[in-house]
């Protein structure tokens, strides 16, 4: 079955870094790969702005948008592969969910940053913003200058407070792609789990039934992304998953602004999976 993949640009180079891993990713896969350009009237130095300004400026964004489909075609050699451009005129987080409707969008891959980018901010505003407000489908947030790796190896945190059902769904569709493993990493509050997260770890157990996986447990500490980093580094994780519901791990991490320790700076892939219901 063909993929459509959706990837927002602002023709950043972290934006053509996005557009370079999700090629490799995909590159055994038939695929459609929709480049959205959400356009909008930068702020300028000119006190007078005219419309022919205006239509300027919109008509050479446009024209960056054709050249990236065409710069994408000319170094992407799968016949499987299709591109589409889609230039929008509304805010980056309306223009996905429109793009996502329209075209049965099954992943968003976006870069961790726009053109105006920091060190010392963990996610770009654009990034934080279509984390919180896209409930449609799946979204892969890659660190700015990531090279491709296969991701043979994956982790999924959870605390087992949570019953996962189809959300896992994206989780399995990219262990198929390169037969990766599924670790799943829970830190430990308690020394024993409740019955509530003992059921729901044993609904886990038999919904990755037919994935490679293992279960994996860090003791308590005090700093949650610490581990997780320190968990990735450790297994030689390619892709983190986090499923993106009220008071979950990924809400804390984003409603967290400045980065106060470098191993909170995301050093692979994130996939994330907005909760169902």
């Amino acid at each position: 079955m063909k993929q459509s993949i959706l990837i927002p640009t602002d023709f950043s180079d972290n934006a053509w870094s996005a557009l370079l891993y999700t090629l490799n990713l995909y590159k055994n896969e038939a695929c459609t790969f929709y480049l959205l350009h959400a356009w909008s009237v930068k702020s300028t130095t000119r006190t007078y702005i005219t419309t022919n300004y205006i239509d300027t400026l919109k008509a050479d964004a446009e024209k960056q948008l054709f050249d990236l489909k065409n710069q994408a075609d000319a170094i992407d050699q799968m016949s499987k592969h299709t591109f589409e451009i889609i230039f929008s005129t509304e805010k980056l987080h309306d223009a996905v969910d429109t793009a996502v409707k329209a075209h049965d969008i099954d992943f968003v891959f976006m870069g961790t940053k726009g053109s105006s980018k920091s060190k010392e901010i963990l996610f770009g505003s654009n990034t934080i913003t279509l984390i919180k407000k896209l409930k449609l489908c799946p979204m892969v947030i890659i660190p700015d200058g990531y090279a491709f790796v296969p991701p043979k190896q994956m982790a999924f945190a959870t605390d087992y407070s949570r019953f996962f059902g189809n959300e896992l769904q994206p989780l399995k569709d990219f262990s198929k792609l390169y037969d990766s493993k599924i670790k799943v990493v829970h830190i430990c509050k308690d020394k024993t789990l409740t019955d509530a997260q003992n059921y729901n770890l044993s609904m886990l157990q038999a919904n990755l039934g037919d994935y490679p996986h293992s279960f994996n447990w860090i003791k308590d500490v005090t700093n949650k992304t610490e581990a997780i980093n320190t968990f990735i580094k450790d297994e030689a994780i390619n892709i983190l998953t986090l499923i993106n519901y009220e008071h979950s791990f990924i809400e804390n991490l984003i409603n967290e602004p400045v980065i106060k320790n470098v191993v909170s700076y995301p050093t692979i892939p994130l996939l994330v999976i907005p909760a169902i219901g």
